[in-house]
Parts: C-alpha cells; sequence; structure tokens
C-alpha cells in the first residue's frame, strides 16, 4: 500500500508499521528519497496515512515538538533494528523506546454514521505521546516475537536501505517490494545484458 502527497510517495507493506516509520528518513528508505516527515502538515498526514488515527481525525496540534518525538523515535527503531541484523547493540536506545511504549496510546470507539454504519473513532483528541506509545509498543512486540525477529530483513536492492519482515515461503524474499527494487533490478539486469555485459554467475 502506498500514499502520500506532492513529492512524498508513503509506503505500508513493511509488515509493521515501527519499520514503516523507519523508510520514512533518508537514511531508511527508497533510492532518491529524502527526508518525507519534514513538518507537521506531512508528520499529519503521515500518521493518518499510517492509519494510526482515523480518517479524518484533527491534528490540530501536530508542531515541531511532534516531529522531533517521531524523528528520534524512528532514529532509536532504527539502531534497534540495524542491531538485530548485525550492527552495534543500542542500550540507550532501547531504554528510550520502552519508556515511550509505557504511555496511554488513543482509546478507540466505536461511533454510528448517519447511515447507521459502525466507524472507528478516538476517545480524546490524540496527543503526541500516545501515539508515539502506538509506534514503540509495535517496535517491542517485534524485538520480543522470535520469529518476527527472524523475519526481519533489509532491502537488497541497489542503494536502497529499507526494513522489511520476509513472510515469504521459504523466507527468500530479498527485496522490499519485487514491484519496485525487484522491478528496478530486472530492468537493470536486461539493460546489461543488452549491453553485452556479463551477469554474475547465478544472476539471472
Amino acid at each position: 500500500m502506498g500514499t502520500g502527497r506532492g513529492a512524498h510517495v508513503w509506503r505500508f507493506d513493511a509488515g509493521r508499521i515501527c519499520l514503516d516509520l523507519v523508510a520514512t528518513e533518508s537514511a531508511g528508505g527508497a533510492p532518491g528519497a529524502g527526508e518525507q516527515l519534514a513538518g507537521p502538515q506531512q508528520l499529519a498526514r503521515w500518521l493518518t496515512a499510517a492509519r494510526l488515527v482515523p480518517p479524518g481525525t484533527a491534528l490540530t496540534a501536530v508542531d515541531g515538538g511532534w516531529v522531533e518525538g517521531f524523528h528520534e523515535l524512528r532514529s532509536d527503531i532504527s539502531r534497534l533494528m540495524a542491531a538485530q541484523l548485525g550492527g552495534p547493540r543500542s542500550d540507550a536506545a532501547l531504554a528510550r523506546v520502552n519508556v515511550l511504549a509505557a504511555g496511554a496510546p488513543p482509546g478507540p470507539r466505536a461511533v454510528r454514521t448517519a447511515d447507521g454504519r459502525l466507524v472507528r473513532a478516538l476517545s480524546a483528541a490524540p496527543d503526541c505521546a500516545g501515539l508515539l506509545a502506538v509506534v514503540a509498543r509495535d517496535a517491542v512486540d517485534l524485538l520480543t516475537d522470535p520469529v518476527a525477529r527472524a523475519a526481519l530483513r533489509r532491502c537488497q536492492g541497489e542503494a536502497c536501505h529499507r526494513l522489511y519482515l520476509d513472510t515469504s515461503r521459504g523466507g527468500r524474499r530479498r527485496w522490499c517490494s519485487g514491484e519496485v527494487c525487484g522491478n528496478r533490478e530486472r530492468v537493470a539486469r536486461h539493460r546489461r545484458r543488452a549491453l553485452g555485459k556479463d551477469i554474475p554467475p547465478g544472476v539471472g
């Protein structure tokens, strides 16, 4: 799933919302992608697109402090996931994520629309701490689930750094998306063949 406005196209196909958040930073995203949560408006749109709040939720309180909070959580999650893939351990990042995860997430409730349908709403206006808690808890769940943790991968596409959970049969998925990075690699491979360049053994 992808959504966004302007130059930002957000994808929510990593398998966990905490990984989708990491993908919004330039270092954690696709080739050529820059900072995708540069200001309050972008963050507010991302929160809605990520379904952390129901559609139509007023997010007028989102400001620079919210952006800073989500940037910091994103960096900490990125460090923790990198450690799972062989990088250096960061107990400080773990401590900060644990603190945020202990917060109270927004309480949901079902409300009836004019035509009688039930839709999700929040029991109170969402605050930054509550929404950070949702993402931090998702990261804690991933890190403490042996099955999910073993499925964590980093995309092997050229210059792509996206993290994802490999739920494919046999666990042999190489790219964050076969339609994006996989297709990009297939096009590059075809171009190399057309130019008569050697293809590495076992590839093709």
